[in-house]
């Protein structure tokens, strides 16, 4: 049997880090990996930043550039537009569960008002990396009071991806303030126990990230050709 790896936690540590830096873009899209750069940066050996670049190859984040290289893969316009299809149906089923159970999970209806507050705080001086966290936990909070893990054990895989198109219209400072009303939307109406209009304000939020993303993402593929 193959020995197992003796440092798994610290691989996770390496992998979440590197996820974050391309998310918020602090490793940007068609930048080349170093792994003597990254390890030196983090502290760490070659060893866990190799497997990390590994499991981000697997999930499509990295790709393979030049001998034994890496590089940070570009967002592919259609491919977003794809998964926001997805996401509002998920968005709207889990909305519409949580607005059914928002009377009786006392913890769950908790947890997304927490979300909420928080993302409320936000102004023109938060970063892009806090940004996208806060609008993670409140989608996350929405999952969780639906009260079907599903949901979320369905879309976990898509997050990262998900992370790195939140970057693309979140850096704008008007879309944060309307992102964060049409949450406030969401959430009234599951707190209120209106199932259809939560299904309704769900699906719309999605399509309408999913449309400003692409949308984004193509002007900036023009105005790079």
């Amino acid at each position: 049997m193959i020995p197992l790896d003796p440092l798994p936690n610290l691989i996770d540590q390496v992998y979440a880090r590197i996820l974050e830096a391309i998310s918020d873009r602090t490793l940007q899209p068609g930048q080349r990996i170093r792994q003597n750069d990254l390890a030196d940066r983090l502290g760490v050996s070659r060893q866990p930043v190799s497997h990390a670049l590994h499991l981000l190859h697997r999930q499509g984040l990295v790709a393979e550039s030049g001998r034994r290289g890496f590089e940070v893969t570009q967002l592919d316009p259609a491919r977003i537009r794809q998964l926001y299809e997805v996401r509002g149906a998920i968005d709207a089923l889990a909305a519409r569960l949580a607005a059914e159970r928002a009377g009786t999970d006392a913890a769950g209806r908790a947890r997304l008002e927490a979300a909420l507050s928080a993302g409320r705080r936000i102004d023109r001086n938060t970063n892009l990396a806090e940004l996208i966290a806060l609008d993670v936990a409140f989608h996350r909070a929405i999952y969780r009071l639906s009260g079907n893990p599903v949901i979320e054990e369905t879309i976990a895989p898509q997050w990262p991806h998900m992370r790195r198109s939140m970057a693309t219209v979140l850096s704008e400072l008007d879309y944060r303030g309307s992102a964060w009303a049409e949450h406030a939307e969401i959430a009234g109406h599951i707190f209120a126990g209106d199932a259809k209009a939560a299904e309704r304000a769900a699906l719309a939020h999605a399509q309408t990230a999913g449309r400003m993303t692409e949308e984004r993402l193509r002007a900036s593929e023009e105005a790079a050709a």
